[in-house]
């Protein structure tokens, strides 16, 4: 998906993340408005990963859910 994550399925990908990653909040997930960059900006940030792993764990998660 080029808009990474399209915004029909945003919805149903924030309940994802929130199960894999509970310490992100409404509002972080708001900033990443459906972008991978932003989100595995805000994952490095919140969990401390390395921007790598950070993008591995998204694209599993991302994998999981199409």
């Amino acid at each position: 998906m080029n808009r990474d994550v399209a915004e029909g399925k945003w919805k149903q990908f924030k309940g994802q993340i929130k199960e894999k990653w509970a310490d992100l909040t409404d509002d972080d997930l708001d900033q990443a408005e459906g972008s991978s960059d932003r989100f595995v900006g805000i994952l490095q940030e919140r969990y401390g990963l390395a921007k790598d792993e950070a993008q591995k764990q998204f694209e599993e998660l991302k994998k999981k859910i199409s």
